[in-house]
Order: C-alpha cells, then structure tokens, then sequence
C-alpha cells in the first residue's frame, strides 16, 4: 500500500514541510538498500512496455512509449536560451533561481505539474532517448512524482541525500525500458566476445555506445569488464593519460578477479597499450591478469574512441601455466631451415 502525505489544515507550514522531508528521505534511505526496490521498479518499466506493446521492436520505440505513459516532450528546447529565459519568467520567484541553477548542470526535466519533459536537443539522439526514458522513469514511479510535485509546490531545492537515490532509479528505469529487459543480453549472448559487439547494438536498440557498453559487461554471462575513459589527454612530459570515467564488470568477472579501482590510465599502466593514441580502435592486445586466487590468466584488451569517451573491454581467455609464454601483438615466428 502506497503511503500518503497527509497535510492537516491546521499543521504549520514548516511542520508539513520537516515531516515531509523526512518522509522523502526514508523511501531514499530505503530504495539505497538494494535489490528488492530495484525489481519494483523494473516491475514499472516492464507494465509500460506491456501498454505499449513495444517488445521485440526494434531500435526501441522512444515515441511509443511515451504515449503510454501519457507523458509529452516539450515541443520547443527549454534549453534553448531564449526558451529558458520564457520559461523562468513564466515560474517566478525562488523557482525561477532554481530552473536557472538546475539547467547549467542537467539535460533533462520533468515538470509533474505539467506531465511534461524537457530535453535538450543539442545532444545526439542515441543520448536524448536515454534521457526521455529517465524522465519518464520519475513520471511513471509514484513515489517519484509525489517528490518532484511536492518540492515544486514546496519551492525548495531537492537536497543530494533525496535527489541521488531516486536518479538512479529513474536510470535503472530507463536502462530496463531501452534495452527491453534481458533482450539485449539475449542477444549479447548470441554475439562474439568483441567490442565491435556493443558498438553494433548500440545502433540495433538505439542507444549510445557508451550506454551499451556498460550494458554488455554487467548482464554477460562471461567474465569481462568495460572502462569507460575520459577523452585521452597529453601532459607535458609524461605524455598521453586518460581518467577513469565508470568501470562496469560482468557477475563472473567480479568473483573471479574482484571489482577494479583503477582511476587513471597512463602510458606504464596496464592498459598503457590499449588507449587509441592517433586512431579511432586498438586492435586486440594480450594482456597477463592475476585473479584473486593469484592465477595468472591471459586476456585480450581492446578499445574505441567514441569521440566523448574512449571504451576498454577486457576479457580473460585462459589460465596461464608456467610453460605458457604470451608473445607480443603482431608477433610473427620465423623459421629458418
């Protein structure tokens, strides 16, 4: 049973408001525990997905989708500068500051008021479908559009303790609606162990590189883990490095070599090698990886430069024994008789 804030007529103003955000910060607390809520939620992306009868379409039918969740998108680019400044203006007051203060630092908005969302359109498309799906994902989760109509009626700033729980599960939402559920690791599953495999469903289910590349570690049945990298930079000096942006692994890489906690790639790391210096990929590179039991394993490396991102998949081939020697990328044995 969905609980309800309940507002006395004669509870003081400030009285509601503490009561209510305690009550906000509860469910936080609550959806940060784990698993049980993140099933909920998948729960209300696949109830959308059935009212719109969209499984099994494919790139994943954004507009479609929408309409079953009697949701629009604001037919003009709030992020447009003169369409922000109408926009504010039409508000007022502390929430004008607020609009203003948000824009700078997000692509995306729901107005629970209005059933609308806005997206900015000056991102490419692979990344507004992303974006429609998060925004939906507060519209069609009750608890969220209480909390965003709430604090819009409230004029108050949504503080990080409140607002992060609920954006991540408005990702997951999104994430389970884009690549409909276990479809894309279905399909996955059916493709080769490469980085050209995430690049190419990335276009079959309308999603950017970036969002199916962390989709294809973490639902593979195989070990292996994606980094996703910041545009690759040039120090003087030391020479070509890039930060690590995300790094998302497989279940069956997580319990053979544990969770990664690199945060910067440098030309004597690992993965020195690998980064795409002067070329869009990087051929696949052998690499040695100790496990967590100290076996050394032989792994394949390679990557793309997306441009926004550069992607590394990493992926175990075999255990090394003491008579396994690796021989360097593009090595060719001559033989002489």
């Amino acid at each position: 049973m969905q609980r309800r804030i309940l507002r006395p007529q004669k509870l003081p103003d400030a009285v509601y408001r503490r009561h209510a955000l305690q009550f906000f910060r509860r469910i936080a607390r609550r959806i940060a525990k784990g698993p049980s809520v993140g099933c909920a939620v998948g729960e209300r992306a696949r109830k959308l997905l059935d009212r719109g009868d969209v499984w099994g379409t494919l790139p994943t039918p954004i507009e479609d989708i929408l309409a079953s969740a009697q949701i629009q998108v604001a037919p003009t680019s709030l992020f447009d500068p003169a369409h922000i400044l109408a926009y504010v203006r039409s508000k007022g007051g502390d929430i004008a500051h607020r609009i203003k203060s948000a824009i700078s630092k997000v692509f995306g908005l729901y107005d629970a008021g209005e059933r609308v969302i806005h997206i900015d359109d000056t991102v490419v498309e692979s990344k507004q479908n992303f974006l429609k799906l998060h925004e939906t994902g507060h519209h069609e989760i009750p608890t969220h559009r209480k909390l965003f109509r709430w604090f819009q009626e409230c004029e108050k700033t949504l503080a990080p303790d409140i607002a992060d729980p609920f954006e991540r599960e408005a990702n997951n939402f999104a994430r389970f609606a884009l690549f409909q559920g276990e479809a894309y690791a279905r399909c996955a599953a059916d493709c080769a162990l490469e980085i050209k495999t995430p690049m190419k469903l990335a276009k079959k289910f309308g999603a950017s590189i970036y969002a199916s590349a962390r989709e294809f570690a973490r639902t593979h049945r195989r070990a292996c883990v994606v980094y996703v990298l910041e545009p690759i930079q040039y120090v003087q000096g030391n020479g070509a490095h890039a930060v690590v942006r995300r790094i998302e692994a497989s279940p069956a890489f997580l319990r053979q070599f544990g969770r990664p906690t690199d945060t910067l790639i440098t030309p004597d790391h690992l993965f020195g090698p690998v980064l795409p210096i002067g070329r869009k990929m990087t051929r696949p590179v052998t690499l040695s990886v100790t496990d967590l039991d100290g076996t050394d394993h032989e792994c394949v490396a390679e990557a793309f430069d997306t441009k926004h991102n550069v992607i590394i998949l990493l992926y175990p081939v075999h255990a090394l024994t003491t008579t396994t020697i690796i021989l360097p990328t593009g090595f060719k044995q001559r033989c002489t008789g």
